[in-house]
């Protein structure tokens, strides 16, 4: 395999292209009543009309039988990855047309919110199965995965998306108000194109995402025929976390020590003006663009279940939990400590993430960890997911008018442009931030809790047999954020003598005698200083806000944190 492509052996074709030539179609339609009043009309990725036959009849079966014939869907992301199901979303007059109950309070005539799914009883469920399809555990709910058993081998599934019933309402979507089918076609087809079909919230489209990518298992041939074999780096088993790892609701948790946790949670902290500080005029956020996507790239990160050990060796190398003392490593006061969520400095021994104990290493602590939960097979599992969602995020910007380069080019015109980007094309700006909060909501899926009705402390939830639940990984994806940016800061702080104010999360606000982000970064020779670098690229600084440092004392004489309200209008950017 080379860059995630392979040759058919004898065929001489290119299995990407071969699986693209499946769907022409395209991977998804948007579904409304045809102007005329007379049945269905569905809109393709493009926005145009699919071509071909319209959706004929009035139910959902005949619908999803015709989304099989016009061979609606995507082509696998990976060698040995699985095509993507076709995904139909129905406006709100496609679902009357056929015969989806509205939503309401009466659970007999109506969608309840408050329940997720019709009824099995219900006519429409009971429909479905005489045509011979069937529905997962999820139930017919805002977005339904329907099935039935394969036909010489092929897949059957579709996809729904039902707009009446607030699919499209939450789960990180933000769309524009009023869109007619056509443009909202085009929009989800963006998504789809740079991303992943939409499978649910971004959340979940971005998990399924890095499944796409890595998938856990391939065929394998065996002296008796085929079995399954699991993918080199892939995830393709189910194991428990390590007790220090997981959230208070597991099993694992409930004869833990309070001080017997893995805490991973991003920045919150502030501190009290300097007198340099308090001579300033203004206050000003630099925010760290995708801070977490930036970490996940090539980030280590564990294949296998957790192996306790008592006095390990500390390896960077290795992925794991470590409990260890850094109670004595002494770090700049005016900087937030990168081995507490307040910042301040840790005062005994305490669990930490590989990520972190590697920091402490680097800046001259002796690590002797007392024991730890290691995991001895790992790899760069998520770097594929990081890439797509990178460039993603990147063509998304260009789109919007701010390129890759820019501000190398003209920090100022970086600025300017960035200012602008809210006047920008609305249906850009939905993917944007589709893809923004897909890329924080998948890390968030590692660590799911548990949620919805019938739930009881103390239980196993249905996230934790997934192969992707796994609370190390987000520990280190947020531990590798906040190290990259202590590192950042300490270099700004060290080559311009400003330290941050106040962080939140990848936010931070520096003292300074303008309101522009070049009066933090601008050095005394005219240039701009990197350690902070301007761009667009995930891992470089945008400007959030600035206010004057009279709201600030203000802010922390209240007790506030001033990087929770540096943004006009507002709390910190949509990117947290």
């Amino acid at each position: 395999m080379r860059g995630g492509r392979t040759r058919r052996g004898g065929e001489g074709e290119d299995w990407e292209q071969a699986a693209a030539a499946r769907f022409p179609a395209g991977p998804l339609a948007v579904v409304d009543v045809a102007a005329d009043g007379r049945g269905l009309v569905a809109h393709g990725a493009d926005g145009a009309e699919v071509p071909g036959e319209r959706p004929a009849g009035r139910t959902v079966a005949g619908l999803l039988e015709w989304a099989l014939r016009v061979r609606l869907g995507s082509a696998r992301l990976h060698h040995y990855g699985k095509d993507g199901d076709p995904l139909l979303v129905l406006t709100d007059a496609a679902a009357a047309e056929l015969g989806l109950p509205p939503a309401g309070r009466d659970e007999k005539t109506q969608y309840v919110a408050r329940i997720g799914r019709l009824p099995d009883t219900h006519q429409q469920v009971k429909a479905l199965a005489k045509e011979g399809w069937q529905l997962t555990r999820r139930g017919f709910g805002p977005w339904a995965r329907i099935y039935r058993e394969p036909e010489a081998g092929r897949r059957q599934c579709v996809q729904l998306c039902v707009l009446p019933w607030g699919a499209l309402d939450g789960g990180g979507w933000k769309l524009p108000d009023g869109l007619a089918a056509p443009e909202l076609a085009r929009l989800l087809g963006t998504y789809a194109r740079r991303v992943h079909t939409p499978r649910g919230s971004t959340a979940v489209s971005g998990l399924e995402l890095v499944t796409a990518l890595r998938p856990p298992t391939r065929p394998v041939r065996t002296g008796s025929g085929w079995t399954s074999g699991p993918v080199e780096g892939s995830r393709a088993r189910v194991f428990d976390a390590a007790p220090p790892e997981v959230p208070d609701e597991h099993p694992l948790a409930a004869d833990r020590e309070d001080d017997a946790v893995l805490v991973t949670e991003a920045w919150d902290w502030h501190r009290p003006l300097t007198d340099r500080e308090s001579a300033a005029s203004f206050a000003v956020g630099l925010d760290v663009n995708m801070a977490f996507l930036a970490a996940a790239g090539r980030l280590n990160v564990p294949l296998s279940e957790p192996v306790h050990e008592l006095n390990p060796a500390f390896d960077k190398k290795t992925p794991g939990s470590w409990r260890a003392d850094l109670s004595g490593l002494v770090l700049d006061p005016l900087l937030p400590n990168p081995f507490t969520a307040d910042g301040s400095a840790p005062t005994g021994p305490a669990w930490y993430s590989t990520a972190k104990l590697a920091y402490a290493v680097e800046l001259g602590a002796d690590v002797r960890p007392s024991e730890g939960w290691l995991r001895h097979e790992s790899g760069p599992y998520l770097d594929p997911w990081h890439k797509r969602l990178r460039q993603a995020y990147v063509d998304t910007m260009a789109a919007l008018g701010v390129p890759l380069d820019l501000a190398d080019r003209d920090p100022a015109a970086f600025l300017d442009a960035m200012a602008a980007l809210g006047e920008g094309d609305p249906a850009e700006l939905a993917v944007l931030g589709a893809i923004k909060q897909t890329a924080k909501g998948t890390i968030g899926k590692f660590r799911e809790r548990p949620r919805g009705l019938g739930y009881r402390p103390g239980q196993r939830w249905a996230a934790l047999e997934r192969p992707t639940w796994d609370p190390l990984v987000r520990a280190l994806v947020i531990d590798t954020a906040t190290v990259n940016l202590h590192r950042k800061l300490t270099r700004l702080h060290a080559e311009l003598g400003t330290p941050p104010l106040a962080v939140l999360s990848d936010c931070a606000v520096f003292a300074a005698p303008g309101p522009s982000a070049l009066d933090v970064l601008r050095r005394p020779d005219g240039s701009v200083c990197t350690a902070l670098r301007l761009g667009v690229s995930p891992g470089h600084v945008k400007f959030e806000g600035s206010r004057p440092l009279a709201e600030i004392r203000e802010l922390l004489a209240d007790g506030a944190n001033p990087a929770r309200h540096i943004k006009t209008g507002g709390l910190v950017s949509a990117d947290e």
